[in-house]
């Protein structure tokens, strides 16, 4: 026998929403989610009419969902938003030059104009290059530095005025499990914020912070949305995967656990006398860092000098050396070019199937 819609239009449900246990129509899904979304956005304030608001996109399922919502609340509720997309190349072969043709159909299906910046353009390397001398332990240590900062940079080149990421509610619950494990507390501190970035930086925002991923996919199939959904062929080995393993199996026990976890990392406070990292500025490239020198200017000397693993681990003494090169040196810095980047795919994209969509669909039949 069919199982009604609750929201009580008279519809039969097609769902059981994984954050709330209510059997939903298609209809009432979309609504509810939308909604959610937008609560979130003016709860938070995270807008004013006239910004000029770059979606970062990476082509994948939480991005093109955001830009698809993002555009959709727009219209619906004059937000007065500029938008624009802002993608990164990181340089990966076979996954990021095929992802971007996504983002570049997704520029062309919701009528947003797209920028994209490369890891090559910025600095000097790619992804490919980075493991050919690093291996597989340590990449998404560079990838996550250099992406951060592209993304500030392209930014910055824009003109923009803020960013939105498309970082859902398992990613934060999943960050605060990290740098709980991993001690981290200035990271623990600032990870469940909302808005991030200081005076004189532009600030990016997380409109997904409460929205759980399988809605997104749910979403994202749905509404039969254009988005690539392969794994990154170096993030097997990830730290992070192990703290998303064992958030599913809480998640599978209570479903409330991703919620949870993010209130609990809200309400975390440092006891008194802990040092606190304090944000200044590169001395060699001028972006935001909690050192002389950033992270990034640190790992990429790493690799320009043959030594990749120079920054990783604990790179103080190292980055306080470099502080001191940096000011007997003339004052030159490595900063990103003017000139826009497309990616250039060495073959057609092999877009992966709705698989991994039907799988989490499945997995909620009443």
């Amino acid at each position: 026998m069919p199982v009604k819609c609750t929201a009580d239009c008279g519809r039969n449900a097609v769902l059981k929403r994984p954050k709330t246990g209510d059997a939903l129509c298609k209809e009432c899904f979309f609504r509810a989610f939308e909604e959610e979304v937008h609560h979130t956005i003016t709860a938070a304030k995270l807008f004013v009419p006239g910004d000029y608001v770059a979606i970062a996109a990476s082509g994948g399922k939480d991005s093109t969902v955001l830009a698809y919502v993002m555009k959709l609340l727009n219209d619906r509720y004059n937000y007065g938003l500029k938008l624009v997309l802002l993608s990164v190349d990181e340089g990966i072969t076979g996954y990021r030059d095929d992802s971007l043709e996504t983002v570049k159909r997704n520029e062309q299906q919701y009528g947003i104009p797209l920028k994209v910046v490369s890891y090559e353009e910025l600095y000097g390397w790619t992804m490919d290059r980075i493991v050919e001398q690093t291996g597989r332990r340590s990449n998404c240590t560079f990838c996550g530095v250099f992406r951060r900062q592209a993304l500030d940079r392209g930014a910055a080149l824009l003109g923009v005025d803020k960013i939105v990421t498309g970082h859902n509610a398992d990613d934060i619950a999943e960050t605060v499990l990290m740098n709980i494990l991993r001690g981290d507390v200035a990271r623990l501190q600032r990870c469940t914020a909302i808005v991030t970035g200081s005076e004189g930086v532009i600030s990016r925002s997380k409109p997904f912070k409460y929205t759980y991923e399988k809605e997104i996919v749910m979403y994202a199939y749905f509404k039969r949305l254009d988005y690539f959904s392969t794994e990154c062929i170096y993030s097997p080995n990830a730290y992070r995967g192990h703290a998303r393993v064992f958030l599913k199996d809480l998640e599978k026990v209570r479903a409330t656990s991703i919620i949870d976890v993010i209130h609990s990392g809200e309400s975390f406070s440092v006891r008194e006398g802990v040092k606190m990292p304090t944000q200044s500025i590169c001395e060699r490239c001028g972006h935001v860092s909690s050192q002389a020198v950033c992270k990034a200017c640190v790992l990429l000397e790493g690799l320009n000098k043959g030594k990749p693993r120079l920054g990783l681990g604990k790179s103080s003494k190292v980055e306080e050396h470099l502080a001191r090169q940096s000011t007997d040196s003339s004052g030159t810095t490595q900063t990103p070019t003017d000139a826009p980047h497309t990616a250039q795919p060495s073959h057609t994209p092999s877009r992966s199937t709705h698989s991994n969509t039907l799988r989490t669909l499945h997995s909620l039949d009443f």
